[in-house]
C-alpha cells in the first residue's frame, strides 16, 4: 500500500509517518497515541489551513515525541 498527499497515516507537516492507530486497519480499534497527551494549540495553528484536520501530526511535529516513548515504555513492562 503506498501512501499518497493526503494519506491519514502520515504527518501532514513532514511527511513522516505519524503512528496513528486509527489509521491502520489492523489497530482501528485501539485508541491513537494522540488520545494521552496534550499537543499545543500553536503547533496546529502553525499548520497550513488545508492541512489541519486532515490526519494526525508524529510524535515529533506535536512536539511530544518524548512523552509517546515513554508511554510506550511503561506499557510494555
Amino acid at each position: 500500500m503506498s501512501a499518497t498527499p493526503n494519506d491519514p497515516r502520515l504527518c501532514p507537516a513532514c511527511g513522516a509517518s505519524n503512528q496513528c492507530s486509527l489509521a491502520d486497519p489492523r489497530s482501528a480499534a485501539q485508541a491513537c497515541w494522540c488520545y494521552s497527551v496534550q499537543i499545543d494549540p500553536k503547533v496546529l495553528e502553525a499548520l497550513p489551513a488545508e492541512l489541519r484536520d486532515t490526519a494526525c501530526l508524529c510524535p515529533r511535529c506535536a512536539q511530544v515525541e518524548a512523552h509517546v516513548q515513554a508511554a510506550r515504555a511503561a506499557r510494555s513492562r
